[in-house]
């Protein structure tokens, strides 16, 4: 067996110095056959001249010593030209090194090669057999790969063939069926076009291992953070004009944080949107934290969101409690620092909360955490919850309005006592001797908006509230489904007074109702677009479809990477809407406030005649004219609550409760009718099957849940 083409352009050099030494002239001859050698086998133009420049310098070599020989000169000197025909050889050595294979092929008795008998062994096993495994549906039998090449390099393995059946078949192997078999992207499978071929042979071509196709980056085009930050943003079109980007860490293209600033000038307000535009991302993606600098704004792009395992409430009970400066935790910034909410400020009063969010955002979640925090803080809570049974926390609620009539009752006793306060401190100071108030009013449209039966006297109360309680303890937390104008009675003065009062939490909203633009836009949260939240996080669809077919797993609780309920942005007053993620609620809390009693309201008269005053409209008929006094709200009240035995006379109908107190007899027939039936049933059910109406049952269906006789979830009563 000869030698290889490797080994003869590798070692050639060093049998022609030899040659040289001792055949002398004659060596030109040995050269020139080395030459052409080498080409006759193929070899790579940069080996070809470097054997032909080694043959040369042998060549010289050896003629100038065998020169000094002849004419008797001493042999050191001959021995001398050894030297530079040596260092020849090593150069062509060192230059024909990096030719040489990284992939030997082995070569068996068969003829094929390893790699080539691994290659026809797969496609016997799957596609044209005979297979070794029993039971094994072929691709195709008999569609056998004949005329196997391969090409075998340091950065690419392929090889070639020709499928191949007898006369009158037809090969019906894919191309996906191929690269299913050898575990590679179909895109590196390459058929003959069935047209221009015999039906039953067809060429294909399979790249096992393609070469990393490096990046097409134009010529001057940004690569790096800062220079795409310099081409897109920092223009005077982009998001943040004139800034400059020094990077603080940097993980990757899609992971770095840095600092934006620009010179001796204040970076104001940035939209969220054209900055994620800018660097072609989505405003998931990015969040943007405010420094103490006006010049500087904090810059952080993620490939997994920070938030994403969240913060369990059960680690910072502590934190819930209000602190010195009267704020509470409410969750966790993309920073990892604690995300704070003022519900009171020191030697001034309480603070508003404006809350927006869609179904399934984390709003109810959110309440439940104020109310907690009020009820550990020492705080009063009147609850305005127009659908009813929607607050879990709800017992920790001095009074609560559950239901729509009900929630615009609380409204009422909200806006008496603040009158009541007024005249009682005519010159208020912080601390009060009475307790601060929270109104939390959840699903505020519903009361609020134009459609609403009690529009206009709930939208008069709500912006006094708005314009006048802090200053009397008395703080407003409202929550709608969208900022769309619309939700909040089309009133700009509730609006801009709950942001100049407090702060401001914005969760997911559905498409096209959560954009802060235009009307809607709110100052420090511009171009935020809460409909482009996502409602799960990149990778979950892959775990919907890993179907578990044993039942609806009724004890499963939610893990935090299970949605993004909660994640929105904070608005706290002065500051930049910033990117956070509320507390995930690992356990219920209303469990952590123990069996302890709701911290009740002062004893004034406003509280005492609360009863009457739930159901006193504070607005003339025609909706206007709010009642502007305590005396006449308190005298108001006074002569419905003697009106009221009155008026329940005439509106209940004759028969089994037509007694002088017949909305007491309501109360028993209640609950008889629950414990007989056995089932959660609606107000309206209730009402038809005792023959009365809505309006007399569901005042009864409050004071008996009061006592703990009846449960409401979701607007469905049942027995205790």
């Amino acid at each position: 067996m000869g030698p290889t083409r490797a080994q003869f352009i590798q070692y050639a050099p060093a049998a022609l110095a030899l040659a040289s030494v001792t055949v002398g002239p004659w060596s030109a001859l040995a050269a020139a056959a080395a030459g052409a050698g080498a080409w006759a086998v193929n070899a790579s133009a940069p080996a070809l001249r470097s054997l032909i420049s080694c043959g040369i310098t042998a060549t010289g070599c050896g003629i100038t010593a065998h020169q000094l020989l002849a004419s008797g000169m001493d042999p050191l000197f001959a021995l001398g030209l050894a030297v530079p025909a040596g260092a020849a050889v090593l150069a062509h050595h060192h230059n024909t090194a990096g030719e040489l294979p990284a992939l030997p092929a082995t070569t068996t008795s068969t003829g094929q090669t390893s790699q080539a008998q691994l290659i026809t062994a797969w496609w016997a096993e799957f596609i044209a057999g005979p297979t070794q495994t029993e039971g094994r549906k072929l691709i195709q039998p008999g569609a056998v790969l004949a005329h196997l090449a391969l090409d075998v390099g340091d950065d690419h393995v392929s090889f070639t063939g020709i499928i191949t059946l007898p006369q009158g078949q037809q090969v019906r192997v894919k191309a996906a069926d191929i690269a299913s078999v050898y575990q590679i992207p179909v895109s590196q499978v390459e058929l003959g076009d069935p047209k221009h071929y015999a039906p039953n042979a067809l060429p294909v071509t399979v790249h096992l291992k393609k070469p990393s196709a490096a990046p097409q980056i134009p010529a001057g085009a940004p690569t790096t953070p800062e220079e795409l930050w310099a081409a897109h943003v920092a223009i005077p079109e982009g998001a943040m004009p004139g800034t400059t980007l020094a990077l603080t860490r940097y993980d990757g293209p899609l992971d770095w944080e840095g600092i934006a600033t620009r010179e001796r000038k204040a970076i104001g307000t940035v939209n969220l949107q054209d900055l994620a535009g800018n660097l072609n991302l989505s405003t998931i993606q990015i969040a943007l934290a405010p420094t103490d600098m006006p010049s500087q704004m904090g810059v952080r792009v993620m490939k997994e969101h920070a938030l994403m395992h969240g913060t369990m409430l059960s680690a910072v009970v502590d934190e819930l409690s209000m602190d010195a400066r009267g704020y509470v935790r409410l969750g966790t910034y993309i920073d990892a620092s604690a995300a704070l909410v003022p519900l009171a400020q020191p030697s001034s009063g309480a603070r508003h909360l404006y809350l927006v969010g869609g179904s399934r955002s984390g709003k109810s979640g959110v309440l439940e955490q104020i109310l907690l925090s009020a009820h550990r803080s020492g705080i009063a809570v009147i609850l305005s919850s127009p659908q009813a049974g929607t607050i879990a926390g709800a017992p920790l609620a001095a009074h609560c309005g559950d239901g729509l009539d009900e929630a615009m009752g609380a409204l009422r006793l909200a806006y008496a006592l603040m009158l009541d306060r007024e005249s009682r401190y005519r010159s208020p100071a912080f601390p009060f001797t009475d307790p601060l108030i929270l109104i939390v009013i959840d699903e505020a449209h519903m009361l609020l908006a134009a459609s609403s039966q009690y529009h206009a006297e709930a939208k008069a109360i709500v912006e006094q509230l708005t314009r006048r309680s802090l200053k009397r303890g008395i703080g407003v937390v409202l929550a709608t489904q969208t900022p769309l104008a619309e939700d909040l009675g089309n009133s700009t003065v509730i609006r801009s007074q709950l942001l100049i009062g407090g702060g401001a939490v914005f969760l997911r909203c559905a498409k096209g109702q959560g954009s802060l633009v235009g009307a809607n836009a709110v100052e420090g949260a511009e171009g935020i677009d809460l409909s482009r939240i996502p409602s799960s996080w990149p990778g979950q669809h892959a775990k919907v479809a890993d179907r578990d077919m044993s039942g609806l797993a009724t004890e499963a609780v939610a893990k935090p990477e299970d949605a993004t309920f909660g994640l929105g942005y904070l608005l706290t007053p002065g500051s930049q809407a910033v990117q956070f993620r509320s507390l995930h609620l690992d356990v219920p809390p209303v469990s952590l406030a123990g069996n302890e009693a709701p911290v009740a309201v002062e004893d004034c008269e406003a509280w005492r005649l609360r009863e009457a005053i739930t159901q006193t409209p504070m607005v003339d008929k025609r909706g206007k004219n709010l009642v502007g006094s305590l005396a006449d709200l308190l005298t108001t009240a006074r002569q419905g609550q003697r009106a009221l035995p009155q008026q329940r006379a005439q509106t209940e109908p004759v028969g089994p409760v037509a007694a002088a107190d017949g909305q007491e007899l309501i109360k028993p027939r209640i609950l008889e009718l629950l414990r007989e039936q056995s089932i959660p049933m609606t107000a309206e059910t209730i009402a038809r099957k005792l023959g009365t109406t809505v309006r007399n049952v569901k005042p009864r269906l409050s004071e008996l849940k009061r006592r703990d006789e009846v449960t409401n979830e979701n607007g469905l009563w049942r027995a205790a």
